[in-house]
């Protein structure tokens, strides 16, 4: 059964060789386990809790939450396979859910870490240190993604409202308040840049030669100045969105509305920075406690 299955990969499905070597392996070491509980067992009459057991001790083993759903995704393939060619009369992998894959916490640079990269390292009165100042300040005050920051125009900003014009996924339009600080950064770059440069588009962050900044552009300026301040493996935007986020939620800011503001759309994304916080809250407790 498991042959007729690889053949239908490679003939009709016209899967990958090692694709089909994979799919194979794990079939066959189903069908060692199963065989191992009873040797009368075959795939026609094995039923959902064997398949579980398989599960359960394959994560005794210590495979990865990731790898075990790989292999339960390859018997779901393998039974409606064999479902549809009449050679099994049920589905026992119908129904049954694999292990959850643990959430990894956001990275995020500690609020000393941004007040030092934004106040104490020394930055130059070029306009390469003052684009890339202001578009850290522009992330960390906001927490809008890099997809939003380099789409920006100058009309984009409203000065007298202290507001930022953002156009998220999905084309969704939402306004973000900026600080004083922000503000008086932003006038001097835009100040300074047309003073320097000539644009040829109405793009707010503009390269040497007046063209919109590519994603790239301001990667590589995020990575290298936060490299000044952080030796975290991950330096990205992404990262001071992150850090936004959670040092809003730990100076009390409402879960809802920084919803609002990173534009997200359902309350159980925002929620994975409650977790952060909690996490920064119990490393507290446990390093000031006497009785921790």
């Amino acid at each position: 059964m498991i042959e007729e299955f690889l053949n239908y990969l490679k003939h009709e499905r016209r899967c990958a060789h090692l694709t089909q070597i994979g799919y194979g392996q794990d079939l066959y070491e189903f069908q060692a386990f199963f065989k191992h509980i009873d040797s009368q067992l075959s795939f026609e009459t094995v039923d959902a809790d064997i398949i579980r057991d398989w599960m359960e001790s394959m994560m005794d083993k210590g495979n990865s939450a990731t790898s075990i759903n790989r292999r339960l995704s390859a018997l779901r393939s393998f039974y409606r396979f064999a479902l549809s060619a009449g050679l099994v009369e049920k589905d026992p992998s119908h129904g049954v859910q694999g292990p959850k894959k643990n959430k990894t916490l956001p990275m995020f640079l500690k609020e000393r870490e941004m007040d030092r990269l934004l106040d104490e390292v020394e930055w130059g009165n070029d306009f390469s240190d003052i684009r890339a100042r202001t578009i850290l300040l522009l992330f960390y005050s906001t927490g809008m993604r890099l997809s939003e920051l380099i789409s920006l125009d100058d009309e984009s900003v409203d000065f007298t409202n202290r507001l930022v014009k953002v156009l998220g996924k999905r084309d969704k339009q939402r306004l973000i308040p900026f600080s004083d600080e922000l503000d008086v950064a932003l006038r001097h770059y835009m100040k300074v840049r047309d003073e320097q440069h000539a644009r040829h588009n109405h793009a707010l962050f503009v390269d040497n030669h007046g063209l919109r900044m590519s994603r790239n552009q301001v990667q590589y300026l995020v990575r290298k100045h936060l490299s000044r301040v952080s030796s975290i493996k991950k330096r990205s935007p992404h990262v001071l969105r992150h850090t936004f986020a959670t040092a809003m939620l730990n100076h009390e800011a409402n879960l809802e509305g920084v919803k609002k503001l990173l534009g997200h759309e359902s309350l159980a994304t925002t929620q994975i920075y409650t977790h952060t916080t909690f996490e920064q809250l119990k490393k507290t407790y446990d390093n000031a406690h006497p009785r921790a």
